[in-house]
């Protein structure tokens, strides 16, 4: 799979993950990659919060993929702390080489490293191919999600 990096993102990589973010049917709705102002403020956001961490992974000097891993303790579960995976998103040129399963692996290792508990994610009902590379992974659809828009 060649060297690749998994380090946090700074702000010299929001342009490719805005990218990466707005590269499908669902982010190409959601995503301003011509704006890239509130993408910099929640990067400073993100970056001030002990329990969040945005990464990107890097082979050869170039952004190929991201992520979100979202430390929350709780008092469920005996006081259990949780990850949440968000924002997975890998580059159309590195789909399918096993990118994708390196970074979740990544995300339950650093989720192991601060004592949780329990990893969860969602994914979009439409995403059924995100569906079976999660379950693969050991992953179970326990639970329905729901959201509201604000």
């Amino acid at each position: 799979m060649g060297d690749l990096d998994i380090r946090p993102a700074v702000t010299e990589d929001i342009p490719a993950i805005v990218g990466m973010l707005a590269d499908d049917p669902l982010g190409a709705r959601r995503e301003s990659p011509d704006d890239l102002a509130p993408y910099r403020s929640a990067l400073e956001r993100l970056r001030a919060d002990p329990n969040q961490r945005l990464v990107v992974a890097v082979r050869e000097g170039r952004v190929v993929g991201t992520l979100q891993l979202t430390i929350i303790p709780g008092l469920s579960r005996r006081g259990a702390t949780r990850s949440v995976i968000e924002g997975v998103r890998v580059h159309a040129d590195e789909r399918g080489s096993g990118l994708g399963t390196r970074f979740i692996e990544w995300a339950i290792e650093e989720s192991r490293r601060e004592d949780c508990q329990l990893v969860q994610l969602t994914s979009d009902v439409t995403r059924t191919e995100a569906h079976r590379f999660y379950e693969r992974l050991g992953f179970v659809a326990s639970h329905v999600g729901f959201k509201l828009q604000l």
